[in-house]
C-alpha cells in the first residue's frame, strides 16, 4: 500500500498486475491470498486506472492503450490490472469492443427473444459464471439474460462523476449522459452485477443504472476449498446469479 501511494505521489507510469485476483481463483491457501477488495482500494489513488479482465483480448486492449497513454501522450498515470491463473478458453474479440472494454463495459451477449428478460453484469473471473447463469435462465426459465462484460466499475463511476461535475456547472447547455447510460439507454432492468470482489465494488455505478440493481459479491471473509465451493459460499457463482435474476 506504501508504494503504491508514493507511485502515485511520484507521479509513475506503469503497469501495476495483481494476481490472482479475487476471493475465490486461487483455491486451498488460505485467506491470506484471497482479495475481495483491492479493486477498492486502487479506487482511492486519483492517479490509478483499474481494471478487471476477463479475457486476452481485454488484457491487450488495454495494455496497448495503456501504452498509448502512458508513453505516448505521456499521462501521469499508472495502472492496476487483476489477473486469474485459472484456465479457461479465451475467445476471439468480437467485432468494435475496444471502446467499450476501456470504458468499462460492453455488450458481449445477446440472449433471445423474450418480452421477460434481464441484464447481466460480470467481471473479471465471476464472468463466466454469469454467462453460464445466462443459459440456465434462457434455457430452464425462458428468461433471455443480455450480458455485459465490465472490465472496470471505477472507470465507469470516474466518467459519471466527471459527467455530472460538466452538468452541475454548466446549466444552460445540454445535459450529457454518463457512459452507463448510454449503455443501457435500451433495457429497463432488472439488472444484476455479480464480481470476485466486495459488493461495493459493483455497486459504484448504482445511481446510473436505469432500473432495479441487484448486486453480488465476497464479502466477508473467506475458506480454503475448491473455487466451485468458494463462489457457493460466497453467493457469486451461476446458481446465486440465476435466484438473484427470477427474484
Amino acid at each position: 500500500g506504501d508504494f503504491i501511494w508514493a507511485a502515485g505521489d511520484s507521479q509513475a507510469r506503469g503497469f501495476l498486475v495483481g494476481g490472482p485476483a479475487g476471493r475465490t481463483t486461487l483455491a486451498g491457501e488460505g485467506l491470506q491470498h484471497q482479495d475481495g477488495h483491492s479493486q477498492l482500494v486502487m479506487t482511492t489513488v486519483p492517479n490509478c486506472v483499474a481494471y478487471d479482465p476477463t479475457y486476452a483480448y481485454e488484457l491487450a486492449v488495454i495494455v496497448q492503450d495503456g501504452m498509448r497513454r502512458m508513453y505516448q501522450e505521456r499521462q501521469n498515470i499508472f495502472y492496476y490490472i487483476t489477473c486469474m491463473n485459472e484456465n479457461y478458453q479465451h475467445p476471439a474479440m468480437p467485432t468494435g469492443v475496444a471502446q467499450g472494454i476501456l470504458s468499462g463495459m460492453y455488450l458481449l451477449k445477446i440472449g433471445g427473444r423474450g418480452k421477460v428478460r434481464v441484464t447481466l453484469f460480470g467481471s473479471g473471473t465471476i464472468l463466466r459464471e454469469v454467462l453460464s447463469a445466462a443459459e440456465l435462465l434462457e434455457k430452464n426459465y425462458g428468461v433471455p439474460a443480455d450480458v455485459y462484460s465490465v472490465t472496470s466499475f471505477s472507470e465507469l463511476r470516474r466518467n459519471a462523476l466527471g459527467i455530472e461535475r460538466w452538468n452541475l456547472l454548466h446549466p444552460n447547455e445540454p445535459r450529457q449522459q454518463t457512459y452507463v447510460q448510454q449503455a443501457l439507454a435500451d433495457r429497463e432492468g432488472p439488472f444484476i452485477a455479480a464480481t470476485d470482489y466486495m459488493k461495493t465494488v459493483a455497486d459504484q455505478i448504482r445511481q446510473w443504472v436505469p432500473g432495479h440493481y441487484a448486486v453480488l459479491g465476497t464479502d466477508g471473509y473467506g475458506r480454503s476449498d475448491s473455487r466451485a465451493e468458494l463462489r457457493r459460499f460466497f453467493e457469486v457463482d451461476r446458481h446465486y446469479v440465476v435466484i438473484a435474476a427470477l427474484k
